[in-house]
């Protein structure tokens, strides 16, 4: 005879997991759009300073998708699905400033920032809902804001005066 042992899929509430599936389920959705929309600034850039910021724009896209993989682990660790199909990211995330066609590069920095900005507001959201309900979700949060916040800083210093 085998002994089967039963243990909840998470230690966490429904409600619980709810609640932070609120806050961290935009983030993750918002961090896929800036993967795949980086990769269309990635493809594109042209110019001067092509090089430098092709290579850049994947470090960034590399990162978004770590950080939306973050994100969107917690939310299902927490035992609830996310959708980030890419109908559902596109449904659920506001629209990108990457242009469609070949850009200069710095009219690319300044679409892919404006991206990134949109992201960070959901990070900050999530981390004002989470900071009395789960300082965990909260501690992910943080984490992914400060990792764009560098990426944002190695973009936009390409066109600091």
């Amino acid at each position: 005879m085998t002994k089967t042992q039963t243990i909840s899929s998470t230690a966490a509430s429904p409600e619980y997991a709810a609640s932070t599936a609120q806050f961290l389920t935009p983030v993750a959705l918002g961090l896929q759009g800036l993967a795949v929309n980086g990769k269309q600034a990635h493809w594109n850039v042209r110019g001067a300073n092509f090089i430098a910021i092709h290579e850049l724009l994947d470090s960034v896209v590399a990162h978004a998708q770590e950080f939306a993989d973050l994100a969107a682990e917690r939310i299902v660790a927490l035992g609830l699905p996310i959708d980030a199909r890419l109908n559902t990211v596109a449904d659920k995330t506001q629209p990108t400033a990457v242009p469609a066609g070949f850009t200069q590069w710095e009219q690319v920095i300044a679409a892919v920032v404006s991206d990134m900005d949109t992201v960070i507001a959901d990070v900050q959201a999530a981390m004002d809902g989470l900071d009395e309900t789960d300082l965990t979700s909260q501690d992910v949060a943080i984490n992914i804001k400060a990792g764009l916040e560098k990426d944002r800083w190695f973009l936009s210093a390409h066109l600091a005066a």
